[in-house]
């Protein structure tokens, strides 16, 4: 099973970026946490992160050639307003998983819509690193139950 985890911008900042929000975990942690778990669940994890948008959209182009099984995002500002990565992310035909370590429906007002919503598996937020986890588990859930 091959799950692409997709990083939005300013992930390459956590850790030092707003630790009272993120914690100070690291993303080389948070990925190298989810090949560890993907293992124990026969998931190979391929971790992405970039600042760019047109970047991203070009990244789920190519999960979409690859044939992934499975896609966990965690878009950051772009969850709120980015149709681009939406409209990317429309053209899987995967279980898509949309994930932010924070509760994004207990902070600002701009947070609370998500514009991937209506075309992803589901969403999990409010667990700090555990939501990865967390995506991942459903994620692989999802596969397991469409075959």
């Amino acid at each position: 099973m091959k799950v692409l985890m997709l990083h939005g911008v300013n992930h390459n900042m956590f850790g030092k970026r707003d630790p009272k929000q993120y914690g100070t975990i690291t993303l080389d942690e948070i990925n190298a946490n989810l090949h560890t778990l993907g293992k124990e669940l026969g998931a190979e994890v391929t971790c992405y992160q970039t600042n760019s948008e047109s970047d991203m959209c070009e990244r789920i182009h190519q999960g979409h050639f690859d044939n992934v099984d499975a896609v966990l995002i965690n878009a950051g500002a772009w969850t709120h307003y980015s149709y681009a990565i939406r409209d990317a992310l429309a053209v899987l035909t995967c279980p898509v998983v949309e994930l932010h370590m924070s509760n994004i429906h207990a902070r600002e007002e701009f947070r609370h819509k998500s514009v991937f919503a209506e075309i992803v598996k589901g969403q999990i937020c409010g667990f700090g690193a555990d939501s990865y986890a967390l995506a991942l588990r459903a994620a692989v859930s999802a596969v397991q139950s469409s075959k």
